[in-house]
């Protein structure tokens, strides 16, 4: 994988834009039908442990259990055999990623050695650059799923279960799971918990002490929350893992930048000032909300003012927009994947002045503490998106910066 060429990539729905480029399907599942059977083999002379997955044709009886794990199903041999990995021995799972991501550098290496095939005629050398793009989409095919396959390890070790693809009970609810609430809050720091609680309440606005109320909400606007809710978490664990850091060793801003900072903050939350309504449109949450189904006059009422907000106010521009950038493609396409497996493929049309036509979207009913357990789950998975990003990047190079 040549990461010089490169680019950080920005999802459109985290700058506000229109996120008609986040493509949702629809009916997926997290299974591996096609491995039922795995064998462990040890090596005590190298110290290695080897995990082999059998295939089969047919179909397990145990599949339906799969299913269970997370919406999206993973396609490549590799995602599949981890998944079965993932469900039958949990507890081999980072020896049989490792595994991977060492053969998966070995094929790299072995592709860049011979990329500059021996002399010969121009139709071979189209061949031949075609077959290294073909490896080299399956190699990235496979980080996806191995990276995937950690996120959904990460939420079982804490013992949560990850909502389903939205689908309505006979009621025409669709938030039928558990709220898990105080689980998701504890996989957190004190100081990012706080952020996450402001984000909530951008999100549910006045609505965030009645939980039990339902409303009918477009589930496309649903899905560009859930979504950009990944992103805020994966950007809250980048600065939260820095502020972490420079608190631990003792180099913060001094108290007397902070409470500045926080006199600021004061004085634009009154309630008869002139608040700065472009910086609350900005959040990307709030942009998908206005206009739609839930008042916005509750919106930024709620925010507080915090220790780590206060840090990430101290970032300059490029600084800012550094941390608020998705590290790799793979991540991206992540989001979007799992985010397409809970909420299905809107139909939507682009009007000739390029606005999305909404008038086939479907509207879901949802209670407001349906919608916290969505938001909640969406910056946990973001946060833990970080997290293996980070872990699989140390042992085979493919992030940007």
């Amino acid at each position: 994988m040549d990461v010089a060429s490169r680019s950080p990539v920005i999802p459109s729905v985290f700058l506000g834009r229109p996120t008609n480029v986040l493509p949702f399907a629809s009916n997926l599942r997290f299974s591996s039908k096609q491995f039922n059977s795995v064998s462990i083999l040890s090596s005590r002379r190298r110290g290695l442990v080897v995990v082999r997955a059998t295939s089969s044709s047919s179909s397990s009886s145990q599949d339906s259990s799969h299913n269970n794990i997370a919406p999206l199903q993973l396609h490549s041999p590799i995602g599949q055999f981890l998944s079965q990995i993932l469900t039958n021995h949990p507890h081999l799972l980072p020896a049989a990623v490792d595994q991977q991501l060492h053969q998966l550098q070995s094929d790299h290496d072995a592709d860049q050695q011979n990329q500059d095939p021996p002399s010969t005629t121009a139709t071979d050398l189209v061949l031949y650059r075609r077959i290294a793009e073909v490896k080299a989409n399956e190699r990235r095919k496979a980080l996806e799923e191995i990276l995937y396959t950690l996120v959904v390890q990460k939420f079982m070790d804490a013992n949560i279960s990850l909502i389903p693809s939205i689908t309505p009970d006979p009621s025409g609810r669709v938030d039928s799971w558990p709220n898990e609430y105080g689980k998701l809050e504890q996989l957190h720091s004190t100081e990012a918990y706080e952020m996450i609680q402001n984000h909530l309440a951008l999100i549910l606005g006045n609505r965030a002490g009645d939980l039990t109320s339902v409303a009918q909400i477009s589930k496309l606007r649903v899905g560009q929350v859930y979504a950009a809710s990944v992103m805020y978490g994966y950007f809250l664990k980048r600065v939260d893992q820095r502020f972490q850091l420079e608190k631990s060793i003792k180099i913060l801003p001094n108290s007397a930048e902070e409470s500045s900072v926080h006199q600021t903050i004061i004085n634009d939350a009154r309630p008869h000032s002139e608040v700065d309504t472009s910086q609350v449109k900005s959040h990307p949450e709030v942009s998908t909300w206005l206009g739609g189904d839930v008042s916005p006059g509750g919106f930024g009422s709620g925010i507080k003012p915090t220790r780590l907000r206060n840090y990430v106010m101290s970032f300059d521009g490029d600084t800012l927009q550094r941390y608020a950038t998705i590290r790799s493609k793979e991540a991206v396409s992540i989001i979007e994947k799992h985010t397409e497996a809970l909420f299905g493929r809107p139909e939507m049309v682009i009007t000739p002045e390029g606005a999305i036509d909404r008038s086939k979207d479907e509207n879901i009913k949802i209670s407001f503490g349906g919608l916290k357990r969505l938001v909640l789950e969406a910056v946990t998975f973001g946060c833990f998106l970080w997290d293996v990003e980070s872990y699989v990047e140390s042992r085979y190079q493919f992030v940007f910066n």
